[in-house]
């Protein structure tokens, strides 16, 4: 009876977990698992909590065998190392990692020594040496060595097969100076380095996270701009402690892909004439040969004109290429040299006399000259005249002595316009 009941007890004890697992699993069953869902997501970790740090206590024997590791960089990038490769040994000196440099193969060696203890220090030297090789900074390389700080290097020349969709993709994932980049490295806490066909990216596990979610969704063609919106509502949630252990998805945004249909011309159609009759069969091969006599031919001779025609089409194609090699030789048309004519002086058309007028006329006024024919009055007294010029009453000695002027002064005028005419005959 003992028996029994001891053997009653097992089974109520066995049969216990049995059932509380099948209603496990119905729950399981019954609910909607999201697939976004991670496990990592549920876990919760104190703020002020760190990992203890490894030292040699942890490890006093040290490690068994040497370990090594090695990578290739760039020929772009040696003149880089060059200068800091004092700074990366010393780096790797305080974890007792030896590294070595080889610039005639263009690789860089990490491994281990007697004095390591750390067995992951070579992993994380593997990592240093491989994002200095992708062009990542010493600077930021280095941070490689802390224990909450890890890497990722995220292959993306595969993604998309046309070079030009994958140059405008990752031109959309760095944004206008830089800016997309700026804002996910912000968000993520991660330095990130586009380089050539590969994205490094090193930060915290959970940020890292992220940039290659947001890395290769891009690549598919979805604008980075949705992630980081969503990012952005993710860092503002997670400072509310009430909403933390709640679901976020009714507060994110949610983005449906759209075809959009573009309008495709179509190609106007020339209607033909209409004739009741069906078009002309077209010759066969054997009509053709039988046309031209190469039926009757034999083999050989076939052969023999299809030689002959393919050695004529490639003289015309050589003779074609020569002629356009020798166009650059050819020099250039010059202009003939256009000598300066002097043309010929034109004639004096001018009338002498006419101008010879006007400048009496013009003289006469400037000096108040009286005219040569003085008006007498009708009397006979001849001691008084009156001029024309000036309309006054003057003696006759006055008058006299004007009239005389006046003649001097022509008899100059026409001496001078004969000098005048005969230097310009001379000419």
């Amino acid at each position: 009876m003992k028996s029994f009941g001891f053997n009653s007890r097992m089974n109520s004890t066995m049969v216990a977990p049995v059932k509380e697992s099948v209603s496990g699993t119905l729950a399981d069953k019954k609910g909607k698992k999201r697939k976004d869902q991670d496990d990592s997501e549920l876990f919760t970790v104190p703020d002020d909590w760190k990992e203890p740090t490894f030292t040699r206590e942890d490890n006093p024997l040290g490690l068994l065998e040497e370990s090594s590791f090695a990578t290739l960089f760039p020929k772009y990038r040696e003149a880089y190392l060059k200068e800091c490769w004092l700074l990366v040994q010393k780096a790797l000196g305080d974890i007792f990692i030896k590294t070595t440099l080889d610039l005639i193969e263009g690789s860089i060696t990490v491994s281990t020594t007697k004095k390591t203890f750390d067995p992951y220090a070579i992993l994380r030297a593997r990592d240093l040496i491989k994002l200095l090789a992708r062009s990542v900074p010493f600077e930021q390389a280095v941070r490689i060595l802390q224990d909450d700080i890890a890497c990722d290097i995220i292959k993306i020349g595969t993604l998309v097969r046309n070079r030009e969709r994958f140059v405008k993709r990752r031109q959309r994932l760095i944004g206008p100076k830089g800016s997309t980049l700026k804002a996910l490295e912000l968000l993520t806490n991660c330095y990130i380095m586009v380089q050539g066909n590969t994205v490094s990216a090193l930060g915290p596990y959970s940020g890292l996270k992220e940039v290659r979610k947001v890395v290769l969704e891009t690549m598919k063609n979805i604008h980075p701009i949705y992630n980081i919106k969503m990012l952005m509502i993710k860092r503002e949630l997670a400072s509310d402690p009430e909403l933390r252990n709640q679901s976020w998805e009714r507060f994110l945004p949610t983005f449906r892909h759209k075809n959009l249909k573009r309008k495709q011309l179509k190609k106007k159609k020339t209607k033909k004439e209409y004739t009741p009759f069906p078009p002309p069969q077209p010759d066969s091969k054997v009509d053709r040969e039988l046309a031209s006599g190469e039926f009757f031919l034999r083999e050989s001779e076939k052969r023999r004109r299809k030689i002959n025609e393919i050695k004529v089409k490639q003289a015309e194609a050589l003779s074609k290429k020569q002629e356009e090699r020798k166009k650059a030789f050819i020099p250039p048309k010059e202009k003939p040299a256009m000598k300066k004519i002097k043309k010929a002086p034109q004639e004096n058309n001018l009338d002498i006399y006419i101008i010879k007028d006007k400048v009496k006329k013009a003289k006469n006024k400037k000096l108040g000259a009286t005219s040569p024919n003085p008006v007498l009055p009708p009397t006979g007294n001849m001691q008084a005249v009156v001029c024309e010029t000036s309309g006054d009453l003057v003696t006759l000695s006055t008058c006299v002595a004007r009239l005389m002027m006046g003649l001097v002064f022509q008899c100059i005028m026409q001496s001078r316009l004969k000098q005048s005419a005969a230097e310009q005959s001379v000419e």
